[in-house]
């Protein structure tokens, strides 16, 4: 999921977020056990330190920007979505995108159903949801040499 929101270097910041809704066969706990192991098993760090991917160019996860979308990828996972303007504008002009993949389900967020601002500010926001993530600065990539 994207939106953008003022940094503290009073420009916009682009924002990804990645989740679980919670709905493996075993369970929201289990789910977000094995979300856990996804991101250690690449090294990066949930509740940890922000890992600098512009700095990181063998890091195990990427993020393509291109025709509207952003589509995530960390072997074995893909996930794409689409941007609104003001997020393409915010990485186009940053070159990154600030990733928060959180460990925390988030059921209500279903792929393909619209999700109120209100909700996903108190989401994306929430102590539980950014305690529960791994943080990363995710330089952008596009089709376009």
């Amino acid at each position: 999921m994207t939106w953008s929101g003022e940094s503290p270097d009073g420009g916009d910041m682009p924002y990804l977020l990645a989740y679980t809704l919670g709905d493996g066969p075993d369970g929201p706990e289990a789910t977000s056990a094995a979300v856990e192991r996804l991101l250690a098993d690449r090294n990066l760090p949930v509740g940890g330190d922000v890992v600098d991917g512009t700095a990181q160019p063998s890091l195990p996860v990427s993020l393509l920007v291109e025709a509207g979308q952003a589509v995530l990828t960390m072997p074995p996972l893909t996930a794409q979505c689409p941007a609104p303007p003001e997020w393409l504008a915010a990485v186009g002009e940053r070159g990154y995108a600030y990733l928060v993949f959180t460990t925390r389900p988030w059921p209500e967020a279903e792929p393909g159903k619209p999700v109120e601002p209100e909700a996903l500010a108190a989401f994306a926001g929430a102590d539980a949801t950014l305690t529960a993530a791994a943080h990363i600065v995710l330089p952008a990539r596009s089709l376009r040499a």
